[in-house]
């Protein structure tokens, strides 16, 4: 049913000319709510095409609703454009808008463009955001070393400094998991091309 489901909505989007049609499927989180599509597809393998459709819906609304975090992780994660603001259409200092416009950009290139293309865009976009965890993580570690090396350390501060390993500890984590979703789509942009993406 998963696969049938992931099909179907792929195949029925890139054959209609309809606006509509395309901008119901991009907001179907939005109007149906996750459920709907975590029952269809959440389970599903990440080297399929249900797996990998439930990590571009998840991707759009992580954006749409972390858009000035990630608006500023993305300032963290591409200081100078690169190839990837290139491949992902964002330039190097994004505010919110611009990252809910590239969320609905990338999962709307899914259904009317290369779906390939679409997936290397969505690996190119959750590997700066990785960085940019990263980089906030040692930003947050190295304040706390400063502020411990520069004081007495007592209760208060041992405290804190814990609290400052736990935060950056959660960001590195986090990064790691954005890692993996990107070998995903990069792996089902593979996959894809070589019309084995199921």
């Amino acid at each position: 049913m998963s696969h049938a489901s992931a099909a179907a909505l792929l195949d029925r989007v890139h054959h209609t000319e309809d606006p509509q049609v395309v901008q119901r499927v991009i907001t179907l989180v939005d109007t149906e709510g996750v459920d709907i599509i975590a029952q269809l597809w959440s389970n599903a393998e990440p080297d399929s095409l249900p797996g990998i459709m439930w990590r571009l819906y998840l991707l759009r609304t992580w954006m749409r609703r972390n858009r000035e975090q990630i608006a500023r992780l993305w300032r963290f994660g591409e200081p100078v454009a690169t190839t990837a603001s290139a491949i992902v259409g964002v330039d190097e200092t994004p505010d919110a808008e611009d990252i809910a416009r590239t969320a609905d950009s990338i999962l709307s290139g899914a259904f009317t463009g290369d779906f390939a293309v679409a997936l290397d865009r969505a690996s190119a976009f959750t590997d700066v955001i990785a960085n940019g965890l990263r980089v906030q993580a040692h930003r947050i570690t190295a304040a706390q070393q400063e502020r411990t090396s520069s004081s007495i350390s007592d209760g208060d501060e041992r405290l804190a400094a814990h609290d400052a390993q736990t935060r950056a500890a959660r960001l590195m984590h986090t990064a790691a998991n954005l890692l993996t979703t990107s070998r995903d789509f990069r792996e089902g942009a593979h996959l894809w091309r070589r019309g084995r993406l199921e």
